[in-house]
């Protein structure tokens, strides 16, 4: 189209714009740490931002989709292009799923590549393990899982894969969503993902 923005214009004006994917079990505390980040880079950096998660996701575009491994791969994937959609408009996005298995969050990682030589994909492993993700249990999917109402339920009877060289960890299980935020805030400074577009 013949005024489209080219590229690099458009990474000139949106160059600070990312994708956060936050993976971990269910419980794990993703979908609630992503929307305090949210709420601390709208009030206090003023970018503008928005929260993927099952909520979402699955009760709209990804209504068709079960849970097993074809339909969580081709989940991932739908949600892989949404973020790619939200980026291109320059729009910081934080996804919260549980995206299992690592061949689909290394897709969604190609998928967005790199802005520059900044990386326009940060994985982030908010990690907990099974037993403090029932303890919390805060749909009671757990529950139905181990009564068998809930076929291949990641961590119960389907595997997780652990991310193996993730940008940042949060121990969820041991640390605040406050602290986890903070965390994370940190690491967006450190990155310069934070700097407005006058200080590069």
């Amino acid at each position: 189209h013949p005024y489209a923005l080219t590229n690099p214009r458009h990474c000139h004006y949106f160059r600070h714009n990312m994708k956060l994917w936050f993976t971990g079990l269910s419980g794990s505390g993703k979908s609630t740490i992503a929307t305090a980040l949210e709420r601390e880079l709208l009030l206090r950096h003023k970018k503008t931002i928005y929260v993927l998660d099952g909520d979402n996701i699955r009760h709209g575009l990804c209504s068709d989709l079960g849970f097993g491994t074809t339909d969580r791969q081709e989940n991932i994937r739908r949600i892989g292009e949404v973020c790619n959609l939200f980026t291109d408009a320059g729009t910081i996005v934080l996804a919260a799923f549980v995206s299992p298995y690592k061949e689909d969050r290394d897709k969604v990682r190609l998928l967005l590549g790199k802005n520059g030589e900044r990386k326009n994909f940060i994985e982030i492993h908010v990690q907990a393990s099974v037993s403090t993700c029932e303890e919390r249990d805060p749909k009671g999917l757990y529950k139905r899982a181990r009564a068998g109402e809930i076929p291949n339920f990641t961590g119960i009877s389907a595997p997780f894969e652990a991310p193996e060289n993730p940008e940042v960890v949060l121990k969820s299980g041991e640390k605040s969503v406050e602290e986890c935020v903070s965390q994370l805030v940190t690491y967006l400074k450190d990155g310069g993902y934070l700097c407005s577009p006058g200080n590069k």
